[in-house]
């Protein structure tokens, strides 16, 4: 190891700057504990109110980059606010914000169909999890996740109230995440 040593003498300060370097570069140890095997989770904050019953509190992609044909899990965390009149389906659209892909539509029942919104209750935090991938030899650079929840049978989406505070499309839609895709 080299150890520099710089002395400036200023009048009435006398400032020291000590340079450390490693010979030869990180130990195989400092290797393995500055590499990841996988992109950690894209952990997201959100903060949508959606009809003044629920909250879209936060939500996870892991891994936090799309591989082309292997899938990414997103979980999403709905604060309830007060008690839904009606069951609700979560609707998630998947688009290549460029425009190259086919959106999927990956609408579904709450918590795996086992969770109605007419049975959540107020003050509690209710997790979904769901599946999206790329198309093997896609050429995308990234994702959109778009999502709200919809009443299937009146057709209508349950209205985002604070759309100023987060990004949306104007018709109900919140953009959980552009997540990257690996190429």
């Amino acid at each position: 190891m080299r150890l520099s040593r710089l002395f400036v003498l200023l009048p009435a300060i006398l400032v020291c700057a000590c340079i450390v370097e490693a010979p030869g570069g990180a130990s195989e140890a400092e290797r393995r504990q500055a590499t990841v095997q996988q992109v950690p989770p894209l952990a997201l904050k959100n903060g949508a109110i959606l009809g003044g019953k629920v909250e879209l509190a936060a939500a996870t992609v892991q891994p936090g980059r799309v591989v082309p044909g292997e899938p990414a899990r997103v979980s999403i965390f709905f604060k309830v606010l007060e008690p839904l009149a009606e069951d609700y389906l979560i609707f998630v659209h998947v688009e290549d914000p460029d425009g190259r892909m086919e959106r999927m539509n990956l609408d579904h029942k709450p918590a795996g169909g086992i969770y109605p919104t007419t049975q959540w209750k107020a003050g509690e935090t209710v997790k979904d999890e769901f599946t999206v991938y790329v198309p093997s030899g896609a050429q995308v650079r990234a994702i959109n996740i778009w999502m709200g929840l919809w009443e299937p049978r009146t057709d209508t989406r349950l209205k985002l109230l604070n759309p100023e505070l987060v990004r949306n499309d104007g018709k109900d839609r919140i953009l959980l995440a552009q997540v990257p895709v690996a190429q």
